[in-house]
């Protein structure tokens, strides 16, 4: 009896309110819908970290015919200048740094050039006698690079030493920093969430202030009137959870995994699956934003 009471002032209060209900849970939805994107973009980040680091390569660009570097005085690098290089990258100091060490042609790198640029306005652009030979190094721990740096910076012969390690934090970095925009962003969406959820609870308990007091003489205890408003914000908010997360799906499934994989198919994107993990986080997000905001209002504003 008093279960069913509870649920028929519920409904009650979401008819008499319908507009800030839909407020409610339209906000939420927004706010949580940046929160499950910041999520989503660090799994994402965490995922691409764990590919890239496990492939990331120390290149030594060998001197080409018109270089300025210090190290190619002598014009391009000669055939004994590459025989010392690949000594030294094979011999007994640097073993312990070195897992694998591959020479890159300019037929090579002219080939890995054009598929890379297939199909865009730089295919074709370079001639093949106008790429760099490089020896590719991948090292047993890519955060030793300094070492690699260090050997063979005034090396002769060797114009250059790129470690791409370098150019993926920078690339991470700016994701980060995208992360934390949204997470700003959700935070002061999750803010006015809060505050719409304690207007619209504030609301209902005015407008029914006859029907609480009414219980209140005749025994009513605190929580059993305070439920039907907490569960009002609640059920609003879970709604506003909800629409977030299916909106994360259809994106994830058909712009992430539906095109943009189609576009980076070397490694793995989000899927749906990663989706429904962060989903039940967002309701609890929800139901907790909800509840500590009506909870903590009721206590200041129903006072019978």
């Amino acid at each position: 009896m008093r279960l069913s009471f509870i649920f028929s002032e519920v409904l009650v209060g979401l008819k008499r309110n319908v507009s800030m209900v839909l407020s409610v849970v339209l906000v939420t939805f927004v706010s949580l819908l940046f929160v499950g994107s910041a999520i989503l973009l660090q799994m994402q980040i965490n995922g691409m970290k764990d590919y890239w680091y496990d492939r990331v390569q120390v290149a030594l660009f060998l001197c080409p015919p018109d270089s300025e570097a210090p190290t190619c005085a002598a014009g391009e690098a000669t055939t004994e200048q590459k025989d010392a290089i690949r000594a030294a990258l094979d011999g007994q100091d640097l073993a312990p740094y070195v897992e694998e060490v591959h020479f890159e042609d300019r037929a090579m790198a002219h080939q890995l050039f054009e598929e890379q640029f297939e199909g865009t306005s730089l295919a074709g652009t370079i001639p093949e006698d106008q790429m760099q030979e490089s020896f590719r190094i991948k090292l047993t721990d890519a955060e030793q690079y300094e070492i690699i740096d260090e050997y063979f910076s005034a090396t002769p012969g060797v114009e250059e030493v790129v470690d791409q390690n370098q150019l993926l934090d920078q690339l991470f970095s700016i994701m980060n920093v995208a992360t934390a925009i949204a997470l700003a962003i959700a935070v002061i969406m999750l803010l006015c969430a809060v505050l719409l959820i304690a207007t619209t609870i504030r609301l209902s308990a005015y407008s029914r202030r006859r029907e609480t007091g009414i219980m209140r003489l005749v025994g009513a205890s605190n929580a059993f009137i305070q439920m039907p408003f907490i569960l009002e914000g609640v059920i609003a908010a879970v709604i506003g959870a909800l629409l977030a997360a299916l909106a994360l799906g259809l994106v994830v499934q058909f712009g992430v995994q539906g095109w943009l994989q189609d576009q980076a198919a070397s490694f793995e994107l989000i899927s749906l699956g990663d989706v429904l993990l962060v989903a039940p986080v967002l309701v609890v997000i929800g139901i907790l934003m909800a509840g500590v905001s009506s909870v903590l209002t009721l206590r200041r504003y129903m006072k019978v």
